[in-house]
C-alpha cells in the first residue's frame, strides 16, 4: 500500500496534464461576458469531438480532486 501512496504525486501530475489539454482544446465559447448577463444570439450545443472534450475536463477535473484529496491524507 506504501508503494500506491508514493505513484499519488505522479499520477496527479499525469491527470493535470491531460486536464490543461482537454481545457485548451475545446472551442472558445462566448467567455465570461454571456455567464454574467450578455445574450448569445444563438443556441449550440456540443457535438462530437467537442462533447468529448467537455465530459473529459469535467471527470478529469474530478479525478484531480481526488487525487489532490487522497495526496493530501495519505
Amino acid at each position: 500500500m506504501e508503494s500506491v501512496k508514493s505513484l499519488f504525486p505522479y499520477f496527479q501530475i499525469g491527470v493535470s496534464a491531460l486536464l490543461i489539454a482537454f481545457i485548451l482544446l475545446q472551442r472558445r465559447g462566448s467567455g465570461l461576458g454571456e455567464a454574467l448577463g450578455g445574450g448569445s444570439e444563438f443556441y449550440r450545443s456540443r457535438r462530437g469531438i467537442e462533447k468529448i472534450l467537455f465530459n473529459g475536463a469535467i471527470i478529469l477535473g474530478i479525478l484531480f480532486f481526488i487525487l489532490a484529496f487522497f495526496t493530501f491524507i495519505s
